[in-house]
């Protein structure tokens, strides 16, 4: 049976002419907690930031749904609010200095960044699959090697400062930055695990253990293994599909070998590589740990999800995912060489898809 899953989505709130981040999320909050949706809305780390969580979803047509039906709404109050709702990782550009949300816990984080959190314009797609702690943490261990392979699939951040980065996801090369990031190490037990956490509370900018950036962790809140790294999505068909891959992935870790805590594969460096070429050229191999085309890479992701896809709506999500010509960066890249409202309006566009 597949395990129940959740989605967190974040938006970015830009100006139409510029499209640069714009701080009303409080406003967009306000309106959108009262329209009686599905899951919760709430501010993120940025005053121009929205985040939406849906419930716990049992099947990929109720996450559809769910995401579907905020991101109208989001789309409809940007509309009449004069702003734009982006499913992006980073903005075109960003905002020189920006405002951090109220609350202690922020103010907190950013005293202790100091400049690192005006360039903290990025936006992710956090997947939650529900898992009990110890299966959570095998999980962990072999999802380890398909992060980078997760981040190529959902490379959609390829500007800063009005630039084309070169990058696919200049998101995830910004995150390197802070106290923790990318993938976590290998863990016996949950308790070591435990162990691990707690000796990096009070480190940097890891204030508390929500703080805690490697891209696999257990939720602090919920009983679920958070797989948080991919960027943002354009559309909600590709927020749901990837969420359907990492689900099936989780299921399938049981029925695989943990592997050693001297793992000498180079995934840190594989993310890296991801994050710069997307599936364009080459991915390390989560088999071999060499690189390989990847076309390749993707058939092995696709084989080893099959057995653990729920039904043919599933399956026909996947592989439009693995079958789409351009990734979210390349669109992009597409929109922007014709202009500013060109790329405004394929966000637009995509949100309520």
């Amino acid at each position: 049976m597949a395990s129940t899953f959740g989605i967190e989505e974040e938006f970015l709130l830009l100006d139409p002419a510029t499209l640069r981040p714009v701080e009303r999320a409080d406003e967009a909050v306000a309106a959108l907690d009262g329209a009686r949706l599905d899951g919760t809305v709430a501010r993120e780390f940025l005053c121009s930031q929205v985040e939406y969580a849906t419930p716990v979803c049992a099947s990929l047509s109720e996450a559809r749904e769910a995401l579907l039906g905020f991101r109208r709404s989001l789309g409809a109050w940007a509309a009449d609010a004069g702003v734009v709702a982006a499913g992006t990782g980073t903005p075109l550009a960003g905002s020189a200095s920006a405002m951090i949300s109220p609350g202690d816990r922020y103010s907190h984080i950013s005293s202790e960044v100091t400049a690192l959190a005006d360039d903290h314009q990025i936006s992710g797609l956090h997947v939650h699959v529900g898992v009990d702690r110890d299966a959570g943490v095998r999980a962990s261990n072999t999802l380890r090697r398909w992060l980078p392979v997760l981040l190529a699939l959902s490379g959609n951040s390829p500007f800063w400062n009005a630039q084309d980065t070169g990058y696919v996801s200049w998101r995830a090369i910004h995150s390197r930055r802070w106290t923790t990031f990318g993938i976590p190490p290998v863990f016996h037990d949950v308790d070591e695990y435990d162990q691990a956490v707690a000796a990096l509370v009070g480190i940097g900018a890891t204030s508390d253990v929500r703080a805690l950036n490697w891209n696999v962790r257990l939720s602090t809140e919920f009983p679920t293994l958070e797989i948080r790294v991919c960027d943002a999505q354009l559309d909600a068909g590709s927020s749901v599909a990837l969420a359907v891959v990492i689900r099936a992935l989780v299921d399938a870790a049981d029925a695989f070998r943990t592997p050693s805590s001297e793992d000498r594969a180079p995934w840190d460096a594989a993310l890296w590589h991801a994050a710069r070429h997307g599936l364009r050229g080459t991915l390390v191999h989560p088999g071999t740990g060499r690189l390989a085309p990847a076309s390749d890479v993707l058939a092995t992701l696709r084989e080893r999800i099959a057995p653990h896809l729920n039904g043919s709506d599933e399956v026909r999500a996947v592989d439009d995912l693995f079958a789409r010509p351009r990734t979210g960066a390349d669109l992009q890249r597409d929109a922007q060489r014709s202009g500013l409202p060109a790329l405004a309006e394929l966000y637009r566009e995509l949100l309520i898809r």
